[in-house]
Parts: C-alpha cells; structure tokens; sequence
C-alpha cells in the first residue's frame, strides 16, 4: 500500500521529470544543432570532385519563431566546414509581415561553397497559404544577392556535376520535366526538392540519381522507437535519413535547423556535410 509520503514523493518526482523533458524540448534541442557527416555516392561522379563535400542547410525559417542568434552560429559552424558545395533545400524563411527586412538581415553573409552556393524555394518562402508567388520571387532575389542561386525547375553545372533544382510542391510551382529531360543520363546528377512527397509522383522520366529533401524537420516531436505523430508528407514513411527508392533513386531528408515551433524531442536539428564518392 502506498503511503501519503510515497504518493507526495512519486508526484513530486514525476512532476521534476515533467517540468525537466518540457524545458529540454524547448530549451535544449531546438538549438542542439548536430553535424552529420555521410558518404554520398554518385555514379559517374567526375575525378576531380572525388572527396569533395557537399554540405546541405534545409528550413532556416528565418522569421519570428527562430532565435537570429542560433542562425548566425550555425552560419559560422558551416563556414568552418569549408564547404566545396554548398546546397540550401527550401524553407529560407517563415513569413511575416517584415519578413524581406528579416531575410536580408539573415542572410547578409551565409556561407558559401568553394564551387558553388546552391539552393531551392520551400512552401514557406511562396508567403501565407504557400499561395504568392510574389513572395517567392523577392525572396529567391533576395538569395541569389546574398551569393545563393536559387534553382526553380531548371539544372546547373559544376565542376561536371549536374544539380537540378526543383520548385515547391505545396505551392503548386513543382514542374520537373524540363529539368530533368535537359541533363544528360550518362553523367554525374543529384536532384534537390524540397518536399519528400515528389519522389512519390510519376515524373521522374528514368532518373536514377540521389534526391536531397528538407520539409519534414525529422517529425520535430518523436517518442522513442515510435513514428512522429505529426509529420506533414503522405507518405509518412518519409521522416528523416536515407531512403532507398524504386528506379534505382535514393532519398536523403535532412531534419533540417529551424523550426516553426521552439521544440524539438529526439529530432535534433541537422546540416548535412556528404562526401561525394563514386559508386
């Protein structure tokens, strides 16, 4: 039988853990940033990029929810790494009303790749309801000012490595076909898109290549050896790290920096530095 003590004493303890795990989720982990660091292996992949790195940044959401300070840490944390590639995969920003004034400040001096400072738009940077395009447009000028070019269905080269850069789902800007009919099959390619969910789609025309993704900030919230219970994809499959796909495609999701909410359990924020190998 439990006496009026035990009980005080269990509740008091019960109530210590309560009180410590809400203040770590919200003190703790959101700005717990973790460098992950994985190979990445890419057919064709040209000599002369060969142990280069690649670093991934996915959803900033520079904006009210997220502390400035934390991201010009991690800023600097990623000029450390001497990036090769750098590649941004959506969400620069959560809207506001002063939400221009706020990326420009944030983004004055990001970090940069040696060959290339790459990035895509995520639903987030299309404004209220992923629905204006207007917003997208300054923010996307907003980057390329700030040293990042912003791929929008379209494909670039570097160093022989073609990168496609595809627009948002969400915001209904997702067009992958000419993109990905301009790069050549028989040479080096990744693919960067923001929302898990379009590897899912029927467009990706023999594409066989990695795909990097963001969107899903790895659940935010997950218990232990449980799925998240709030994970914005259909395929709830897609949380966070490696997937292996139909059609010879990989999938990488970073959990991403930011957050729209100041919390984070057993879902640390994430920048991605792979080391490009051949396959």
């Amino acid at each position: 039988m439990i006496t009026r003590r035990t009980f005080i004493r269990l509740s008091i303890g019960t109530a210590a853990s309560a009180l410590g795990t809400g203040l770590y989720t919200w003190k703790v982990e959101p700005h717990w940033l973790e460098i992950v660091r994985r190979p990445l292996k890419v057919a064709y992949l040209p000599s002369a990029l060969e142990g280069k790195s690649l670093v991934e940044i996915s959803e900033l959401h520079a904006g009210p929810s997220v502390s400035d300070d934390y991201l010009f840490e991690t800023f600097e944390r990623v000029k450390a790494l001497a990036p090769d590639l750098s590649d941004d995969t959506g969400d620069c920003t959560s809207y506001e009303p002063g939400v221009f004034a706020h990326a420009e400040r944030i983004y004055a001096d990001p970090p940069r790749g040696r060959l290339a400072t790459l990035g895509i738009l995520g639903n987030h940077d299309y404004g209220p309801n992923w629905s204006h395009p207007e917003v997208a447009d300054r923010i996307a000028d907003q980057m390329r000012a700030a040293g990042i070019r912003i791929l929008r269905n379209e494909a670039t080269e570097v160093a022989g490595l073609q990168v496609v850069g595809l627009d948002d789902l969400w915001a209904k800007r997702f067009e992958p076909a000419q993109a990905l009919a301009s790069i050549d099959r028989s040479r080096a390619s990744i693919v960067l898109s923001h929302n898990p969910d379009t590897v899912d789609l029927p467009v990706w025309d023999g594409y066989e290549g990695w795909i990097l993704a963001g969107h899903t900030h790895g659940g935010q919230c997950k218990p232990p050896f449980l799925p998240p219970p709030l994970l914005p994809v259909r395929n709830r499959r897609y949380t966070a790290g490696e997937f292996k796909l139909s059609g010879g495609r990989s999938l990488y999701i970073s959990r991403g920096v930011g957050h729209l909410l100041q919390v984070r359990f057993n879902a640390r924020p994430e920048v991605t530095v792979f080391e490009l190998r051949s396959a």
